[in-house]
This record gives structure tokens, C-alpha cells and sequence, in this order.
């Protein structure tokens, strides 16, 4: 079946093609999974896709936030992204080591930039490297580029927004931390947050979206896990997850079977589960 959408995902068979294609940007996005030590800049440094440039999630953020990774100023992005000689006119596809993890969240911040010419490596660096694929690890050649930022505002939520969304109903709020941690049922990853989830949120797995293998399932079977979960694909959906990062997930899949009513609320349980004046539910949904 062909995956390939240069504004969703696109296969390693795509991406070897394109290799050669002078305005083709290729970022490596991988971040430690919640409780992981890791150095990912050494590794992209070790090797990494041919001419691929390192975009650091938490560096490239709001700093002036006490929450984990929160969506960066528009100058910060413009600026940072300037400097990896990534622009406008500039077809950009993102990976991660994992196969489908941190890789998402860098193609909704460009989405929510107003960049739409991005789409996530399916399979990811392990997929590339398991079919004995070219790596690298020389720096690439940056050349400066302007890039035209046009926020979106609707693409992401804040508490009060998503506070309101659960007394009314009018969005579907999609959690997709595991169904344990959705439930309540272990502790959270981070110190000093409550156990369970935002009431009248239903939970979607980031992990139930994907193939052994890390690469997003086909389209019918997306949908079939929302519609599982009781996630009404008419209403508009606002993504949850720990940080924000695997909510990101949803929203490709989303896109992927053609909804594009979808945002994500960027402090995620990470602020939702610090407060204790916000109501919290456990057990299924």
C-alpha cells in the first residue's frame, strides 16, 4: 500500500529516492523516552541519515515555562531553524530513532508554525538502518534560509481551554499515555503528579496506532482505534499525553484519515496532574 503524503508520512523507499533533491531537509528529532538517559545529540553525532540536521525538543521550547518541553516563541523557531539552514520552499522530513515517537511532535510545531511541506519518516531510523540503508557522521552543509512563520493558533490548547472542553463535551479529548497510566492504575513517570486523567477523556495509545515494527498502521485500522476507544470523529479533538510529545502521534493519525479538526493541549498531564484543584478520573473511561 502507498503511505506516501510529503505533508504526512512518507516511506524509507520515498526518502531513498529523494535523497539527492536539493531543497529536501531531513531532520532527526529523537528525544529520550520519560526516565531514560541518553545522550541524542551523541548518537545523531555517531550517525545519523545522510545530511540530516539535530532538532533538540527541549532546548527548542519555552524556557520561560516550568513545564517540560512547551511550544516555543515564534522568533525562537524562526531563528533556531534558520540556523539548520531549514526555510521556506523546503520539503522537510522528520525521524526519530524509536521508529514513531518524538519524530510527530516536530511535524505538528511545524504545522503549527504554518509550515506544511513536512512529513515523518515511517519506521524511523531503525527501519532505515534494518534495511542496510546509507548513514553518515558529517555535519551537514547549513546554507541560511528565511522561513515565513504564520502561527496557528488553533492547533493548541491551554488548561483553561481544555478545562472547558470537559465540562461541555463540544470537543473529544484523546489521551495517549498508556491505558494503566490513563487509568490510574500506576504511578506517573514524573514525580509529583496524580494518578488518572482528565474526566470525559477517552484514551487512544499512541502505541495502538503502530506496527510492531514502529510504522503507523494503515488507515482503517486508525480508525477503527478511535472508534474503539468511543472517540466521536465528528466532534473536534483535542490530543493529551504525558508532555505533549505522543499526543502528537494522534494528531498525525488523525491527519492520516483526513481530520484535520485536531489539536493538542500542550501541558498535558504534566500540568493537568500537578493541580490539585482540577478534577481527575480514574478507571476506564
Amino acid at each position: 500500500m502507498a503511505i506516501d503524503d510529503p505533508k504526512t508520512l512518507v516511506s524509507t523507499d520515498w526518502l531513498a529516492a529523494h535523497l539527492k533533491d536539493p531543497d529536501l531537509r531531513i531532520i532527526d528529532a529523537t528525544m529520550p523516552f520519560v526516565g531514560e538517559t541518553r545522550d541524542t545529540r551523541a548518537e545523531y553525532e555517531k550517525a545519523h541519515i545522510p545530511n540530516a540536521r539535530f532538532f533538540d525538543i527541549d532546548d527548542i521550547s519555552d524556557h520561560r515555562s516550568e513545564l517540560p518541553h512547551m511550544v516555543p516563541p515564534v522568533e525562537k523557531f524562526m531563528s533556531r531553524l534558520r540556523a539548520m539552514g531549514v526555510g521556506d520552499g523546503h520539503q522537510v522530513v522528520v525521524y526519530d530513532t524509536a521508529g514513531l515517537y518524538s519524530a510527530a511532535r516536530v511535524w505538528w510545531l511545524f504545522r503549527l508554525m504554518g509550515q506544511d511541506n513536512i512529513a515523518v519518516l515511517d519506521g524511523g531510523l531503525k527501519k532505515w538502518i534494518a534495511e542496510g540503508r546509507e548513514v553518515e557522521d558529517m555535519p551537514p552543509i547549513v546554507r541560511d534560509r528565511h522561513m515565513t512563520v504564520r502561527r496557528q493558533n488553533h492547533m493548541v490548547k491551554d488548561v483553561t481551554q481544555v478545562s472547558s472542553a470537559s465540562k461541555l463535551g463540544d470537543y473529544e479529548i484523546v489521551d495517549a499515555r498508556s491505558a494503566e497510566r490513563f487509568r490510574g492504575e500506576v504511578d506517573e513517570p514524573r514525580e509529583g503528579l496524580r494518578r488518572g486523567h482528565i474526566p470525559g477523556s477517552k484514551n487512544v495509545p499512541f502505541t495502538d496506532l503502530l506496527n510492531d515494527d514502529g510504522t503507523m498502521k494503515a488507515t482503517d485500522d486508525i480508525r477503527a482505534s478511535f472508534e474503539a476507544a468511543g472517540v466521536d470523529l465528528k466532534k473536534p479533538v483535542i490530543a493529551s499525553c504525558g508532555s505533549g510529545v505522543t499526543a502528537a502521534v494522534l494528531c498525525l493519525a488523525l491527519e492520516r484519515i483526513g481530520k484535520t479538526d485536531h489539536s493538542i493541549y500542550d501541558g498535558s498531564w504534566s500540568e493537568w496532574g500537578a493541580f490539585p484543584t482540577l478534577p481527575v478520573a480514574t478507571g476506564e473511561a
